[in-house]
């Protein structure tokens, strides 16, 4: 395996890092705030890691294969965490070194689940980069620093592959480097779209930034401790709802819209269903929650801004849906499974894999009535490979596997049954809010450091989609 040409990798990702604590470190220099001194030594603590790092690793040889892909995209996401939780843990605004790294490792992944009380008391600075840390994670660190890999001389297919976010992934361009830089560019344009509608709609520059940052990343990360509410604004929920929306999509349908394929859209079979689920979502539960709301514009308001932040593992709150029927709650929690579409920032399992799933389970329904019938599988009516059809079901798999091993280790923490099974949830989706204890006006604060070590693994495995963590973590992937 060449080592050397990952470590000479985490070493440029360490330098980005320090790059991007430059404007938290600005605006809390602006903001005169107490959270300068653990900014700065976060980003010196930063440099002086890239820079070993790149010493160490001088003129690496050789080309990245798959191996060193995955254990590149492995070690970088918890690099980001152990480094980006400087900050918050020098500042001295979390208890311990874990909660500032559940906070981190929440951010990058795009969780949104969080150890804070009172969001508020954070300065201006840390709240910057709490919320920046989740934009950057939204289209991945790894899919930005494939941008710049032509000047390392090495090609970054295996690291795409390894992080895409989906079983497949469009290439829009033929090299892997212009579209990694088409999807950042399309994602700095849909946020700035965002950053200027909630201003014109009243909110704060500064909180109109962190919300669209954290909205484009379907991370939820808000400089509000209550959220989405605490604005009490409808055109706000409604533009929030929207882009949220947008944000769970395949980015390739976005990047044919944007010139002129709008038609693409509809001609999607996963976008046809992510729609539809999010349609019958809404109609489960408005039904669920009749008499729960004055009028019917005010069901419609809040119900279809939570079933959105939901199904797209954003994890914004405008309602304590913790308080709606057992059987509304019960909806969100499938929701919380199944996540938005490949190709797109959210988490869960995804529209696609779940399309698939279920054409087969029919397809062996029809087999078991037919046995001698050849039926394939079609997605967009082109036939499913076996290879891609073994890889859902195993992915399934181990996401059952996980799931239900994790909630019982955190049953045995003293958690009761429905906040274990929606804190691992939420947290293998990237949701972040669950139900019960760790629902949207909670937090996980009270959960045991063992259990916030274990949810932290959680959600590392379930943004790098399973497989790349138990690849690496497999014996077969170390042996020569």
């Amino acid at each position: 395996m060449n080592i050397r040409i990952v470590v000479n990798l985490l070493g440029r990702g360490a330098l980005f890092f320090a790059l991007a604590m430059v404007a938290p470190l600005l605006i809390s220099f602006y903001s005169h705030e107490d959270d300068l001194y653990g900014l700065a030594v976060g980003l010196l603590v930063c440099l002086t890691t890239g820079t070993v790092l790149m010493i160490l690793s001088r003129r690496p040889g050789g080309e990245l294969r798959h191996r060193e892909g995955f254990l590149f995209v492995t070690l970088a996401w918890t690099l980001a965490g152990f480094l980006g939780a400087i900050p918050f843990r020098v500042s001295g605004y979390f208890p311990s070194y874990i909660d500032a790294l559940f906070e981190t490792v929440s951010g990058f992944t795009t969780t949104g689940a969080s150890v804070l009380v009172q969001v508020e008391v954070l300065p201006h600075g840390l709240l910057m980069w709490r919320s920046l840390i989740q934009w950057l994670g939204g289209m991945g660190i790894i899919v930005l620093t494939i941008a710049i890999l032509p000047y390392l001389g090495v090609g970054g297919m295996q690291i795409f592959r390894a992080e895409s976010p989906g079983p497949t992934m469009d290439k829009l361009k033929p090299r892997i480097t212009e579209t990694a830089k088409l999807l950042w560019g399309i994602y700095v344009g849909i946020t700035f779209a965002e950053i200027v509608l909630l201003y014109v709609g009243g909110m704060e520059g500064f909180d109109a930034c962190c919300h669209a940052f954290t909205t484009m990343a379907t991370g939820g990360f808000s400089p509000k401790t209550a959220s989405i509410a605490a604005y009490n604004s409808a055109y706000i929920d409604v533009v929030i709802t929207v882009f949220m929306l947008i944000a769970g999509a395949n980015f390739a349908l976005h990047y044919a819209a944007l010139n002129g394929n709008v038609s693409k859209y509809f001609k999607s079979q996963e976008f046809r269903w992510y729609i539809g689920i999010f349609v019958l979502g809404c109609l489960f539960i408005l039904w669920s929650t009749r008499g729960s709301f004055s009028s019917i514009p005010e069901a419609l308001r809040y119900v279809t801004f939570q079933t959105s932040s939901i199904l797209t593992t954003t994890g914004f709150a405008t309602y304590d849906f913790v308080k709606w029927p057992v059987a509304a709650q019960s909806m969100l929690l499938f929701l919380m499974v199944i996540g938005g579409c490949a190709g797109s920032t959210g988490g869960g399992m995804k529209v696609m894999r779940l399309g698939i799933l279920i054409k087969y389970a029919h397809r062996e329904i029809l087999k078991l009535v037919h046995p001698h019938a050849v039926v394939s599988i079609k997605w967009d009516k082109i036939p499913v490979s076996a290879e891609i059809l073994q890889a859902v079901v195993g992915f399934s798999i181990f996401y059952a596997l996980l799931f239900i091993l994790a909630s019982l280790i955190m049953a045995t923490l003293g958690l009761d049954f429905t906040s274990s099974v929606s804190s691992v949830i939420a947290c293998m989706s990237n949701i972040g809010p669950g139900l019960a204890s760790v629902g949207p006006a909670a937090n996980y604060a009270h959960i045991p450091d063992v259990g916030k070590v274990l949810l932290t693994f959680c959600m590392l495995v379930g943004r790098l989609e399973i497989y790349t963590v138990l690849v690496v973590l497999s014996p077969v992937f170390w042996r020569r």
